[in-house]
């Protein structure tokens, strides 16, 4: 598990290419290392990767090939700049988020504007994922915790403080810039409880929420 604040920028020194996966190899020199161990997790842009190899500098990590066609890491290569946070540890602040790692889908920035010291994005999530983004609520943006200031249709908006851009790789995005979403775990966990045992039902697999709530009785038509 981990909680969204972003430890340090890593950047990728090495690519090997199998059969079936990648193994990256991270330049993390920034990333106190010291309590990692082979086996570890750490999150590489939102997504949970495992720590194969310890280097001198940082680690290996293996990246299966459909991660790779899931996620930003498509068009990785060397000297790309990922964000890294550590597995969140039980005895440790939590100041972001649950963030599980597991990348939901792409969004595109699709507008950037400078204002004052801050910059606003906004990005557009698939369809699909648009429903369990809420106004004020929370996103997981390349593993970064955000608070959605805006919403417009399956579009949000992003305002982000001198030290955010700082400490990540926001400051790099562009117009274009396909970003890793994972939404909040929570609004997950509270659809399928109220859908309930709506989904045992084949039939209702596809049947709005909207529909299964009014027919329950939760909510009106």
């Amino acid at each position: 598990m981990f909680t969204g604040i972003i430890e340090t920028i890593g950047y990728v020194n090495g690519i090997k290419y199998h059969a079936k996966d990648i193994t990256l190899s991270i330049d993390a020199d920034k990333l106190d290392l010291t309590d990692v161990k082979q086996g570890d997790s750490i999150a590489h842009n939102g997504v949970c990767l495992t720590v194969t190899k310890l280097n001198d500098n940082g680690y290996d990590a293996d990246l299966s090939l459909e991660t790779l066609k899931c996620s930003g890491f498509s068009s990785i290569k060397v000297g790309f700049a990922i964000n890294l946070e550590k597995a969140m540890q039980v005895n440790a602040r939590f100041g972001g988020h649950i963030v599980s790692g597991h990348v939901d889908g792409l969004g595109e920035i699709t507008s950037i504007t400078v204002l004052g010291n801050s910059i606003e994005y906004w990005v557009k999530a698939p369809d699909n994922l648009s429903k369990y983004i809420a106004q004020k609520g929370s996103v997981t943006v390349d593993g970064i915790s955000l608070t959605t200031n805006e919403i417009d249709g399956s579009s949000f908006k992003l305002t982000i403080i001198p030290y955010t851009l700082k400490q990540t790789i926001m400051s790099h995005y562009q117009v274009g810039t396909l970003v890793n979403l994972e939404v909040d775990v929570i609004a997950r966990y509270i659809e399928r409880l109220m859908l309930g045992d709506n989904l045992a039902t084949t039939k209702n697999n596809n049947t709005p929420i909207m529909d299964l709530l009014g027919s329950s009785g939760i909510m009106s038509k």
